[in-house]
């Protein structure tokens, strides 16, 4: 197997229209992970009116935008432009342990059963094409098929899903096969149609590397939005309080090369 990413820059973005018909605190993670060589422009408009929004950044380098949010409009813009690969994030222990453990949407100790009867013989960065294949062959992506409270073992019942589905059983086979593993949400130059992707993320030979079982896009080209244990941690948007509406999201992300893929070759993250 081949490893490591070629580098290529990307041009990254958002826009996001809500209606806020009760005050609400909203938090947004729409912004490049840190530790990203990125120049960035990112604007909050309430009604047409620039408005300030916190930002916070948690341990998994996740960095989440807070906007108080007033009853009328609400618009968040981001775009930027990722030249290069990011630093590669120092590891922790406690990490490869939290990412072995089953979650709420990765309920790898329902899968302990599938992972060994499936994956047997196998380790190592064998695991990592051998489970992108098997979910990839047993799923269709389809999209609304999924409601966002199912999580792998309905994903796999139910035979269909869409990229955060697909993440998410990658996930919990692979923590059933004792790999460290966790979602990552990412901008995919070359998805179609173009919209935040989910991913998942496996520790193999001393290393996270990327694994996408939709293969809609090509893993070199994609930018890291927000990594955790499943979506819960890395929803673009969350709601505290008030009554929100979503009306539009228009997602960018383009790359100026876009190379192939092979789901045998390890791959990480820039």
């Amino acid at each position: 197997m081949a490893r490591g990413s070629l580098v290529t820059a990307r041009s990254v973005g958002c826009e996001l229209r809500l209606r806020v018909d009760e005050p609400a605190r909203l938090a947004f993670q729409v912004a490049v992970a840190s530790g990203a060589d990125a120049t960035e422009r990112l604007a909050f408009r309430a009604d047409g009116h620039p408005i300030e929004a916190a930002e916070l950044t948690d341990a998994a380098g996740n960095r989440l935008h807070v906007v108080d949010a007033p009853a009328g409009s609400l618009e968040c813009s981001y775009a930027a432009e990722v030249p290069g690969r990011a630093a590669e994030a120092s590891v922790d222990a406690v990490d490869l342990l939290t990412y072995l453990r089953p979650s709420r949407y990765a309920e790898s100790d329902r899968l302990a059963a599938t992972a060994a009867a499936e994956f047997a013989g196998l380790d190592g960065a064998d695991w990592l094409a051998a489970v992108s294949s098997w979910v990839g062959t047993r799923l269709s992506y389809v999209p609304g098929s999924s409601s966002p409270t199912d999580g792998a073992v309905q994903t796999l019942l139910a035979r269909q899903g869409v990229c955060r589905d697909y993440a998410h059983l990658v996930v919990a086979l692979l923590r059933a096969l004792d790999v460290p593993a966790r979602l990552v949400a990412v901008y995919a130059p070359g998805l179609d149609p173009m919209d935040f992707h989910a991913v998942a993320e496996a520790w193999v030979d001393g290393a996270w590397h990327v694994v996408d079982a939709t293969t809609l896009a090509p893993r070199d080209t994609m930018v890291r939005i927000s990594t955790g244990r499943d979506a819960a941690d890395t929803a673009f948007l969350s709601l505290y309080g008030g009554v929100v509406r979503l009306d539009s999201v228009e997602v960018t992300a383009v790359a100026e090369e876009l190379p192939d893929d092979d789901v045998r070759r390890l791959v990480r993250l820039g």
